[in-house]
Order: structure tokens, then sequence, then C-alpha cells
């Protein structure tokens, strides 16, 4: 087992820390360790206790060490937030060879003036992810190395974070956890690197990234991230919803939503009719305030679906406002912790009017069993993201790297231009 080829995904989440650990194959990411740990110090993706995040995140790491056998010294992490912003910038630059031939550097330099945006002072780019280049007036080109030309143009997403926000994350991990931070990502750009396919994305797909405190939402058009978004509003908020309608804790609202979106899971692969399928039986549980039964109906029909039905008009408000709302045939995916809550899948069909599915992490092997279900899309997703950093040994790892993005980080998070615009190209 050759240490380069392994990688490190943390996912900082309101509820959990998710820690996987991969080595990368040609053909998939055989998984070597998987952690869960639940998430202190942080609220709706944010850090608010650098102590508390700190432990949890140690925590996670240190079981994650020990099921695969293997110090972590480097980490991709995600990030998310409602700090999380996003535009579509374009670049133009001269091509610089006399024969008018375009070679990386040339890619590379039009995708630095498309990131030369105006941004505020309290806000970092994360991310510059090209979409389509267009060379003397043609457009519509994928990966435009090799070709001739005069002038070289690219249309990118940007995504940017507050630096407050982003430089606490990376203080916890570097100073606290005592590893060094390769790269921070996006969180829903790292969950659709996990659960979507490459046709759903040709052909325009939405993913809602649904997480304990925020979901993320992401549009991709012709095969490129064209939106991005995130909504304040998360699973935990449909917790709240029946802890406040039951007269219950917290702890036991939480149980009560696991347990019907079991339920409700079982249900549609098993179909069997129930004497009265309406009475849920919640003896089992073994819940503080005693209840034993409650209507499934109210539940669901009173409780939990007004607030789903609030977030998927949300993230419709979010694809009309995107421009895209005509540009996605693909659907929606949903994934994330939230995605398997009961009556997800059929509120985002009814409220969105598109079809629906639920995403999946997929292209690992392993131990897939704990890593195979949507709370883990965005752990998952960043050893997909490492890809763009670890290539073949003969190739070298390092060969290629430009500079490192300006953070202002102590540890420095590289970046390969090079790389990471034929990683995230349309295919």
């Amino acid at each position: 087992m050759r240490d380069s080829q392994i990688v490190v995904g943390v996912d900082i989440g309101s509820s959990k820390i998710a820690t996987v650990i991969g080595q990368l194959g040609d053909e998939s990411i055989n998984i070597l360790g998987v952690s869960e740990v639940l998430s202190r110090g942080i609220r709706k993706g944010q850090i608010v206790d650098i102590e508390e995040a700190a432990s949890s995140i140690n925590a996670s790491l240190e079981a994650a060490e020990r099921m695969a056998g293997y110090s972590v010294d480097q980490v991709f992490v995600s990030l998310s937030g409602a700090y999380i912003l996003s535009q579509n910038s374009k670049g133009v630059v001269a091509i610089s060879q006399p024969n008018g031939e375009i070679e990386e550097s040339d890619v590379q330099r039009v995708l630095e003036a498309a990131g030369a945006v105006s941004t505020p002072s309290t806000t970092t780019i994360l991310h510059v992810l090209p979409k389509t280049f267009t060379v003397d007036g043609e457009g519509g080109i994928k990966d435009p190395v090799g070709m001739t030309g005069v002038r070289l143009e690219v249309d990118t997403h940007i995504i940017t974070a507050n630096s407050v926000s982003v430089k606490n994350v990376q203080r916890v991990l570097e100073q606290e956890a005592g590893v060094g931070v390769w790269s921070l990502v996006f969180s829903g750009l790292a969950s659709s690197l996990s659960v979507l396919t490459d046709t759903e994305k040709e052909l325009g797909v939405i993913l809602i990234d649904i997480g304990a405190g925020i979901t993320n939402v992401c549009i991709y058009v012709d095969g490129a991230l064209s939106h991005s978004s995130v909504i304040p509003i998360g699973a935990r908020h449909i917790t709240n919803d029946l802890a406040i309608g039951l007269r219950i804790s917290l702890d036991s609202a939480e149980k009560i939503k696991f347990f019907l979106s079991k339920k409700f899971s079982k249900k549609k692969h098993e179909d069997k009719e129930e004497e009265n399928p309406d009475e849920l039986d919640l003896s089992g549980l073994n819940l503080l305030e005693e209840l034993r039964k409650v209507s499934q109906k109210t539940l669901v029909e009173g409780i939990m679906k007004p607030r789903l039905n609030e977030l998927f008009t949300m993230v419709g408000i979010e694809l009309k406002k995107s421009g895209f709302a005509t540009q996605t045939p693909a659907g929606v995916v949903i994934t994330g912790g939230g995605a398997k809550t009961a009556g997800a899948e059929e509120s985002a069909k009814r409220m969105l009017s598109m079809p629906v599915r639920i995403g999946m992490p997929k292209g690992m092997s392993g131990l897939i069993d704990d890593v195979e279900t949507p709370a883990f899309a965005t752990a998952t997703g960043l050893l997909f993201y490492a890809k763009s950093f670890k290539h073949k040994e003969s190739e070298g790892f390092l060969d290629g790297l430009l500079k490192p993005l300006n953070l202002n980080f102590s540890k420095g998070i590289f970046s390969s231009f090079r790389k990471l615009f034929k990683i995230f190209l349309p295919k």
C-alpha cells in the first residue's frame, strides 16, 4: 500500500464530523477507514467554539486512523455555511506563443484573469471552475490545449467564502488537530462528485444536499457547475418542529424522525399492509417522555411536510434566480443526511415538478457498508476531489504545480489549475 495514494476527507458538519480514509485506484477508491463523531462547537456549518470543534475533529480523526492503521498528516476539508456565495465570471487573454498554439500556461492565465473579480476584503475565493472555453470566437470548447488562435476566453463559476470562517477551519485543523490542509472544498461540490453521473451533469441536474443546519444547492448545465447557493434550512429544523409539536426533547424528536425515516424506507421495499397504518408504536425507542403511540399522519403531514415544502419552495426560488430553470431535464438528486427524511422525495417532486432520486455515493470499494449512504456524500466526495491532486507516481505528484491559492494561511492550500481545470470540465 503506497502512502502517496492515500487521501483523507474530513466533512465538518453541524450534526457530525465524518472522516473517510481511502486509497486511490484506477477504477475506484478503496475505503480503508471511516468514522462518525457527534459534532460540537459548530452551528450551520460555521465554527462557533474552537475548543469543542477541535475536540470533535480530533476524535473523528483518531477513530478513522485506528480503523485504517494509518497516521493522518494532510486532509481535504469540506466547507459550507450561509456565507458561501457564487458568481459566474469571464476571463480573456492573448495567446502567448508566436505560432498561436495554446499551452497550459495560457489556460492558467485565463483562469487567473477570470478569478480577478471584485470581492469584499472579508471574502476568500475557494474555487474558480471553468465551464467552457472560447478560441477566436469559437465557443463550447472543453479543453483548448493544443489548439491554435489569437484570443482565449473562458466562462467560469466562482465560489467564495467568508475569510474568518475559512481561517477558523484552517486554525482548528492545523493548530489544534495537528494536520495540514491540502484544500478546502465547498461541500456541495464535493457531494456532486460522489453522487452525480456524467450523463446527469451533461443533461442538466440539480443537486440538493440536505445537512443538519443548512442545505446546499448546486445546478449543473451542459456538464459544468453553473450555480451554487446555500439555504439556511436543514434536517435539524424538522427535528425542532417535531420537538415543539409533540412537546418532547430534541433527542427524543431525533429518535422519532430517524425511526420514521427507516419505517418509510422499509415500507417502500417491502410494501406490506399494516393493521393500523396510521398508528406509530414508539415503545421500542425508550423515550424519556414515555410517549408510546402517535399518529403517523400527524407527524408526516402535519409537522414534517410543511417544513419540507418550505425547503423545496426555497430551492425553486433559487432555481428561478439562477436563470437555469428550463435547463435541468435530468431533474433533482437529493443527498446528505436529510435525504432519507420521511416524505422528502415526495415533497421535492411535488414542489419542483421534476423527477427526483436519492443520491448515493458510488465508485468505491473496501469498507463501503458505512459510506454507501447519502449522509457520507460529502465525505466521500472529498476523496474524488483529491484525485485531482494525486496522479501516477511516474508523473510526479507535484508535476505542474503552479502556485498555492492566496488564502494567507501559514501552511498554503495547494492548487494546480493545470490539473483542476481538466478534472472539472464536462466530459
